[in-house]
């Protein structure tokens, strides 16, 4: 565990605090100090007390942050030592995850680029071959970037033919980027090196440059907190300086707009996608490629009003198509021709039940990507969305991929479970033939772990999907178990099954777990993520809420061992239900949540999530924020259940700050005697880029954690 060094002499005192004695038998915690300020600020006619505001502070410039942070981290760091199961947990995951496996492989004339993890490597190299069969030659080892592993590739993109590699270098966890560029047949790293890139996509341009997105350099000592604004899209020509790079669109006018771009696999258009926040909805301009001169970078508009989802599909020529969900909340197909005298929009494939993920092009045909009660699915159909076939899957999962180029009928997939990792295909589109491209050898049998879903009702009488993983033994038994229930419920993202180490090593220690697809999500389309944003908020709590006593009504999860865990948005949820029901949960993991629901929008990309969130400087916003906020309403002189806080250092998506105050309230409210503590990585951000000795220490902590509280024993 890498929580860092702590000052003074308190050490020793604080080991002694949490010795493994009281991490097994719940006496009282007697937490390090935190001092509390005197903020107190009057909003819309409320008196809101925010002691704890000075650990917002980022804790690389701040001492007095820094210094809270050792103390607390050594105080965890002693207990969770101490819990007699995590030399299991730990064992377990390594195994679970010492297996080799593959990333999607990406054609790029000749060559084949992809990524490979022998097992528990931190990161996964690059390799390329050439031709399909060709011997694999390793082009990246992030590896050997940094000494703690916690330098990652991130992106990458090979030019149309192969030539040369565009990636992107995540340092620390953090958002930024750093992009490079690479002779793909010599493995020498250009002289190319650009800067303060985020939220980008990568897109080439034939074999002379790419167009990427970039924010203006922050002011010395702000990167990882200050707000982001002014994304703007450039075009970086090879061999030259960034300061040479043109600009190809931003809009000074609104430096609230953000911006990315994709390119036509035939080169021929670029199309920026324009956002406001992290709704899916979108403004669309197209830029010709083929033009040259001083109007080269002429956006052409063909959606405008940040009213709905456009997700491009390809291009052809002047033709391109789009998924989309204008006048179809489940999701279209739709292509138009920027030839035609007055170029509109034509519906190739309507709307379905099912909802219309995304689609690819692959030689001369349409592959679909729908999903049904949030598993996959996916259907061939001819350019003109006719005389469709379905693809066959292995049981309830994901299946991602089917990327491929116009006239090329080549295409990989991958499809993953609960109980199986994702195995790689090669799918010829013209003979219908599949074959394995790889397949990971795993150290259990899928056939007996049982993956079912399930459908419960919540409080307004919302009928909501859950899916539950157990051994089969364990279900056939019939008998409660230590339930371990996951949720986000937001953001219009939807929860599908995959695998995990981590939740595989708690399923074959004999526990249940369980992922609820709550309303906020969008496995139903756009009223499922209308009906848990904003206003309508409460309903995401509601579901979570009811999947848990549901759990418990169903003799599923034992009377006393059911936990939450959630992150991001997902934090925010487990935070803001342990508040309402503290009497449902034996133990919460909280992880690198949202938790000051009056302040996140002051804070690096914090201002998008207005979009589900609401804006806290309107009345009506802070009502509904005000009424749930974790770090707002945490219930005095009341007993909560053991709860885990996680989050890291160089998170700069959602800033520690949030996790800090939040611990801190935890920790001063008298809230019984479970344990209320904070995990704080170092070198981690948000999660992406987090190298697997780290995963595999927090999922250690984290599973004996909830085991410790949830009476889960580990079988000998």
């Amino acid at each position: 565990m890498t929580f860092g060094l702590l000052s003074g002499g308190l050490l020793s005192a604080n080991l002694l605090l949490a010795s493994p004695l009281s991490a097994q038998t719940g006496t009282t915690m007697n937490y390090p100090e935190t001092p509390r300020g005197d903020v107190v600020e009057t909003l819309f006619g409320e008196k809101i007390a925010d002691p704890y505001r000075w650990l917002e502070a980022d804790v690389r410039h701040d001492k007095t942050v820094a210094d809270w942070v050792d103390r607390e981290s050594r105080y965890t760091e002693a207990y969770l030592a101490g819990l007699p199961q995590r030399t299991w947990f730990k064992q377990r995951i390594s195994a679970l995850m010492n297996f080799e496996r593959f990333g999607l492989p990406v054609k790029a004339g000749k060559r084949y680029f992809y990524t490979r993890n022998t097992g528990l490597q931190n990161q996964s190299q690059l390799f390329v071959r050439e031709g399909l069969h060709g011997t694999p030659r390793l082009l990246i080892d992030p590896n050997s970037w940094a000494k703690d592993g916690a330098t990652a590739l991130d992106g990458w993109e090979p030019s149309q033919q192969g030539r040369y590699l565009l990636y992107s270098v995540q340092d620390g966890g953090s958002d930024w980027r750093v992009i490079h560029v690479m002779d793909a047949g010599s493995g020498k790293v250009l002289e190319d090196e650009l800067r303060w890139v985020k939220f980008s996509s990568l897109a080439w341009i034939g074999e002379e440059g790419f167009l990427y997105s970039r924010f203006p350099a922050p002011k010395e000592g702000a990167a990882f907190q200050s707000l982001n604004y002014d994304q703007a899209v450039y075009f970086h020509k090879l061999g030259t300086p960034q300061s040479a790079d043109e600009l190809v669109y931003s809009t000074p006018d609104h430096p609230d707009y953000g911006h990315t771009a994709e390119v036509t696999q035939d080169g021929r258009l670029a199309v920026i996608t324009s956002h406001i926040g992290t709704d899916s909805r979108y403004d669309v301009r197209v830029v010709d490629l083929t033009r040259k001169g001083k109007d080269r970078w002429t956006a052409r508009p063909i959606v405008t009003g940040f009213k709905d989802d456009w997700r491009l599909v390809e291009g052809a020529g002047q033709k391109l198509w789009f998924v989309t969900n204008e006048n179809a909340p489940r999701y279209r197909l739709v292509s138009i021709d920027l030839a035609a005298g007055s170029p509109s929009f034509t519906e190739v494939v309507p709307q379905r039940e099912d909802i219309l993920e995304k689609a690819g092009i692959v030689g001369h045909q349409l592959v679909l990507n729908y999903m049904r009660d949030a598993a996959s699915h996916a259907e061939i159909v001819g350019l003109d969305g006719k005389a469709g076939k379905a693809l066959a899957l292995n049981g309830i999962g994901t299946a991602s991929g089917f990327r491929g180029k116009p006239g090329d009928p080549e295409t990989f997939y991958s499809f993953t479970s609960f109980n199986r990792p994702a195995s790689i295909f090669r799918l010829n589109l013209d003979t219908g033939a599949t074959e394995p491209f790889a397949e990971p050898a795993m150290d259990f049998d899928p056939a007996q772990i049982a993956v079912e879903q399930r459908f419960y009702t919540s409080k307004d009488g919302t009928r909501v999907p859950m899916f539950l993983v157990r051994r089969k033994d364990v279900a056939q038994a019939g008998k409660p178990v230590p339930t371990l229930l996951y949720g986000y419920g937001g953001f219009d993202i939807s929860l599908t099954p995959g695998f995990s180490a981590s939740r595989m090593a708690w399923v074959q220690a004999g526990g249940a777990f369980a992922m609820a697809n709550l309303r906020g999500g969008g496995e139903y389309g756009r009223a499922w993520h209308d009906a848990g944003r904003r206003a309508n908020k409460q309903n995401v709590f509601d579901d979570f809420i009811a999947a848990g006593e549901y759990l418990k009504a169903e003799g599923i999860a034992a009377k006393d061992g059911l936990a939450i865990q959630g992150g991001s948005n997902g934090g925010l949820l487990v935070g803001a239900v342990l508040n309402q029901r503290p009497d449902l949960f034996a133990a919460g993991v909280p992880q690198v949540g949202v938790m000051d629901m009056l302040r996140f929008d002051r804070f690096t990309a914090g201002r998008y999530w207005v979009d589900d969130y609401g804006y806290p400087d309107r009345e009506a916003d802070f009502r509904v924020l005000r009424a749930y906020s974790p770090y707002h309403n945490i219930k005095a002189d009341t007993p909560y259940p053991a709860i885990l806080v996680t989050t890291a250092d160089t998170d700069d998506r959602v800033v520690p700050g949030h996790s800090f105050k939040y611990a801190a309230a935890l920790q001063a409210a008298q809230l019984g005697d479970k344990p209320h503590l904070i995990r704080i990585e170092t070198r981690a951000g948000h999660g992406s880029g987090k190298p697997t000795d780290k995963v595999i220490e927090e999922s250690a902590d984290v599973l004996s954690f909830v085991a410790q509280w949830t009476g889960l024993k580990v079988a000998e």
